[in-house]
């Protein structure tokens, strides 16, 4: 047995022997059953000792097992849009790959942009925020982002399991995602915040004055911070230097590419116009999806489906939304952020710590709810958060932000996992960017933010 594995295997036993036979006395026994089950899995998926897929298949067993939760909780991931999404997202990125639209647009951005590793990590970091304000689906900027990042890394020459190849796809991926949080209509917690705010505290959030607030530190400067990060973790000299362009000349190549670009180009405009139809992304990639396999139109064969598609990636997503669902559904969160409220050392006379704490509240719910659940679990306390830390309501709503938009584990983020699958990447390569970003973010970003707040007039 490897060193690594005895490590995650000692430190498992010991902690779930606590949860299991000494909870905390705020837990249930069944409670810290569920406990128990979420470090489990956490450690499982952070130290990738066991494939991720079969982890999430360990995950399905033990909660049916122990009766942690109705079939319908732990399978509930089957039955989301992201699950779809993803399903949808394996065939979209056979489809650019396959018929050679990746490479094409590849080498048209590695043309304009130039060889250097640096500058290509910077520029894709700043393609996925504008696409962010482009496009409200963070999945669906996932699913249309990533095969190009695939195709990009190949283009410079990194290979898959290269350091250059992960350094592209986590800039594109998390570039698309982290600084989209400033921008209200770009993620699901921020548009679930404006929903609660509006009907739980009668606070109706404006786009331009939440951009204002949130986007020249949450934005502007994690955007630097993530290209800085990866750039320095990630560096690579390309094997080959840029490749020429693959011959793909064929009518029928030609012909696929462009009924793939047509096909791309109407999903995007119903992702971007999904304000006024209401359908869900996840259903716009799966007739796009469909309509790329279908017989007859050719962009992608049976074949290929049935030989170039790996489908592990459905079984782990599935796994992290049920994971989810699980928490949400014994209450570990709400509880869990209900002991933190009387634990935080609030004082209205230190607006700085209660910034920070107003933060970390919501950044370590996030680890139990993950980010989608923490405007749930936290706007219903925040008149009792505003009285504590001394800041107006506004202020307090806004808080949850700064927290939830600092990512520590990519469990807590179903797009980022299901980039890194799409990708073929390592969860791990993600958790060493997320947490550099989370520290960069607690020492530089968050007193720029505070500052920031001050000099708009949203504190003191």
């Amino acid at each position: 047995m490897k060193k690594s594995t005895l490590i995650v295997c000692l430190f498992l036993a010991l902690a779930n022997g606590f949860l299991l036979f000494s909870p905390p006395p705020f837990l249930t026994l069944h409670e810290g059953r569920v406990g128990a089950l979420l470090i489990t899995m956490i450690t499982l998926w952070g130290s990738g000792v066991i494939a991720e897929h079969f982890t999430a298949l360990l995950f399905f067993l033990l909660s049916m097992l122990f009766t942690l939760a109705p079939a319908e909780v732990v399978f509930s991931g089957f039955q989301t849009t992201a699950f779809w999404l993803i399903f949808s997202g394996l065939f979209i990125g056979l489809a650019i790959t396959s018929t050679g639209l990746g490479k094409r647009v590849a080498r048209q951005f590695t043309t304009r942009v130039g060889s250097g590793y640096g500058a290509t990590i910077h520029s894709l970091v700043l393609l996925g925020v504008l696409f962010a304000f482009l496009m409200p689906s963070a999945m669906g900027r996932t699913v249309l982002l990533i095969p190009i990042a695939i195709a990009i890394a190949g283009q410079m020459g990194f290979q898959s399991g290269s350091r250059g190849r992960s350094g592209i796809v986590l800039a594109l991926l998390l570039g698309s995602f982290i600084p989209a949080f400033s921008i209200l209509t770009a993620n699901v917690p921020n548009i679930v915040l404006a929903g609660l705010a509006e009907s739980e505290l009668d606070i109706t959030l404006l786009y331009g004055s939440y951009l204002a607030l949130h986007f020249p530190v949450l934005g502007l400067l994690k955007m630097v911070a993530i290209g800085s990060i990866i750039t320095r973790l990630y560096r690579d000299k390309p094997a080959t230097g840029l490749l020429p362009d693959t011959p793909h000349g064929e009518q029928g190549r030609k012909r696929d590419q462009r009924v793939l670009g047509v096909t791309l180009a109407v999903m995007v405009l119903f992702w971007m116009s999904d304000f006024l139809h209401g359908i869900s992304p996840a259903w716009i990639a799966l007739a796009g999806a469909l309509l790329l396999i279908a017989p007859g139109i050719g962009v992608v064969s049976q074949k290929e489906c049935l030989q170039k598609v790996n489908y592990n990636p459905l079984f782990f997503v599935a796994g992290i939304l049920g994971f989810g669902s699980l928490i949400s559904h014994s209450g570990l969160g709400q509880k869990t952020a209900d002991a933190l409220l009387h634990l935080v050392p609030f004082d209205p006379a230190t607006p700085f710590a209660n910034f920070l704490l107003l933060s970390a509240t919501s950044m370590f719910t996030g680890l139990l709810t993950t980010l989608p659940g923490v405007p749930a679990v936290i706007t219903p306390l925040n008149d009792q958060l505003s009285q504590l830390s001394g800041f107006s309501s506004e202020a307090t709503l806004m808080a949850q932000v700064v927290g939830f938009s600092t990512l520590l584990l990519p469990y807590q983020a179903p797009p980022v996992i299901v980039g890194m699958q799409l990708a073929g990447e390592r969860i791990s390569e993600a958790i060493k960017v997320c947490l550099v970003l989370a520290l960069v973010t607690l020492l530089f970003l968050l007193p720029l933010d505070y500052l920031w707040w001050r000099w708009l007039g949203w504190i003191g």
